[in-house]
């Protein structure tokens, strides 16, 4: 599904225009006249990934509206456009909060170089402020951004939950995202901030469950050479997640009952219970109720725990919410890595929005990993997920073999592969000929290269000139001559 961009601009044609622009690169649009209009829009909910502003308006101009975003928290990232573009402008449209600026009348090549990096970047932004609010113990339902009606039904039944100490049973597929859900529950309620302990129940031997859920005493057994508290102790005042909990062994279910019932747990050698105030959210890949039938897993326990049961869906059931979970994936992955990657080719969406995802989330997220690490260009192809396309029909790739010596395949008939060839262009990179076919002289390069700087340093005259190595009041002469004396960068693909 593509993404959503906003245009906000009193001007019907550079509407039209950037409307027509906009759709042409793959992307949806919706327009606004004013200011206001665009605030209302954005107030909405409707979710946009990016927001191109006009900063002359009547009424509520750009930098109106670009506060009016900062003091109602509405992370969009936006790119300004003036037909003013002088440096102080610039500057301060940036200190404003835009991302990216672009004079008008805008090139086509030079707004979606824009808009790429600005989707990018918004992306980024968004994951980090998730992977923060996730490691505080305040993620929200507000991070879990769905297109789903099932699970837009689930996260409505979920933020219920959340406002009270029921216990919640999690059920659903390995790797749907049970672990994010029980998070989001804790952080939308009155335990948010507080502990959040995970336990894999079914990663912890069966000799050690009971005194890692419910700690031991120094001495209690052979190897206890120190008291440890257990897991419940642990989330004491938070949240405690059982992950598998239809791993635990009988033994220790009886004990998980008690502690359950009486809010207090016993250690391994202790002589007195310790009491424990806890929210506990369990989650299961497999049916308790098929296990309690086959005499595997209590019965108490099974409707101690299924007090406030969902359901995840797996994300073949939500192929909606792909595209968005991969763009989330990629600008993450991008920036661990290092890699310069901007964006997921067409057909790539058209292939995993079609692939059944049997790994789920967890699936998704690998992949993607493994493409950003195999990505040369700024766009993630077909080439970096061979062995998902070759198990969906019509996007099989065939990888060239390594040659073998002629003799030993003489009778044989060479094989006809496709080869997949990745063109590798660099956004900041200029050329040397000019488009009638000879070499630029040497005043065109350095008024594009003076022209990247100003726009790579936000107009930051002292950087410039020091990373050009030159003085300022040379590069203001150059500015004069280039008639940019009131710092208005012209229109470059390298701008980018």
């Amino acid at each position: 599904m593509s993404q959503t961009v906003l245009i906000v601009d009193d001007d019907p044609v550079q509407r039209r225009l950037l409307d027509a622009m906009i759709r042409r690169f793959g992307y949806g649009s919706v327009v606004a006249e004013d200011g206001e209009a665009g605030l209302a829009v954005m107030r909405s909910g409707e979710p946009f990934a990016l927001v191109i502003l006009d900063l002359v308006m009547p009424g509520l101009d750009g930098f109106g509206v670009l506060a009016a975003m900062r003091d109602g928290k509405i992370e969009i990232p936006a790119i300004v456009q003036t037909s003013h573009g002088s440096i102080e402008t610039v500057v301060n449209a940036m200190r404003a909060g835009a991302v990216d600026f672009v004079v008008k009348p805008v090139g086509a090549e030079r707004l979606q170089v824009s808009i790429k990096n600005a989707l990018r970047l918004g992306s980024l932004e968004s994951e980090v402020r998730r992977m923060r609010r996730r490691a505080g113990g305040t993620l929200g339902f507000g991070d879990l951004t769905t297109k789903s009606p099932d699970m837009l039904r689930l996260m409505r039944l979920a933020e219920r939950a959340s406002k009270s100490s029921i216990p919640v049973l999690i059920e659903g597929e390995s790797g749907v995202g049970k672990e994010v859900l029980a998070r989001a529950i804790q952080g939308s309620g009155e335990r948010k901030s507080k502990p959040f302990i995970t336990v894999n129940c079914g990663a912890i031997p069966e000799n050690l469950v009971e005194s890692t859920l419910f700690g031991h005493e120094k001495g209690a057994f052979t190897g206890a050479t120190e008291k440890h508290a257990g897991k419940f102790v642990e989330a004491s005042g938070g949240t405690l997640f059982l992950d598998e909990i239809g791993e635990l062994p009988p033994s220790a279910q009886v004990k998980l009952l008690r502690a359950i019932q009486e809010g207090e747990v016993d250690p391994v050698g202790g002589k007195r219970s310790v009491r424990v105030d806890i929210r506990l959210i369990s989650a299961t890949n497999r049916s308790l109720l098929d296990m309690v039938r086959e005499g595997r897993f209590r019965e108490d326990l099974y409707y101690r725990l299924n007090v406030f049961p969902m359901t995840l869906p797996p994300l073949r059931a939500r192929r909606e919410d792909i595209a968005d979970l991969a763009r989330s994936f990629l600008a993450r992955f991008s920036a661990e890595e290092g890699k310069r990657v901007r964006g997921i080719a067409s057909e790539v969406m058209a292939l995993i929005t079609r692939y059944d995802w049997p790994g789920n989330v967890r699936q998704l997220e690998n992949a993607m990993f493994r493409a950003v690490v195999l990505a040369d260009g700024d766009e993630l192809t077909l080439a970096e997920f061979p062995q998902i396309a070759h198990q969906v029909d019509g996007f099989e790739i065939r990888i060239p073999a390594a040659p073998t010596p002629l003799a030993e395949h003489a009778s044989s008939p060479a094989p006809v592969r496709e080869i997949v060839r990745v063109e590798v262009r660099d956004p900041h990179a200029t050329s040397l000929v000019a488009e009638s076919g000879e070499v630029k002289r040497l005043e065109e390069l350095e008024a594009e290269i003076i022209r990247f700087a100003l726009s790579h340093y936000r107009g930051h005259m002292s950087e410039v000139s020091r990373r050009l190595g030159i003085g300022r009041s040379t590069l203001y002469r150059k500015l004069k001559e280039l008639g940019l004396e009131d710092g208005e960068p012209e229109e470059t693909e390298e701008a980018a």
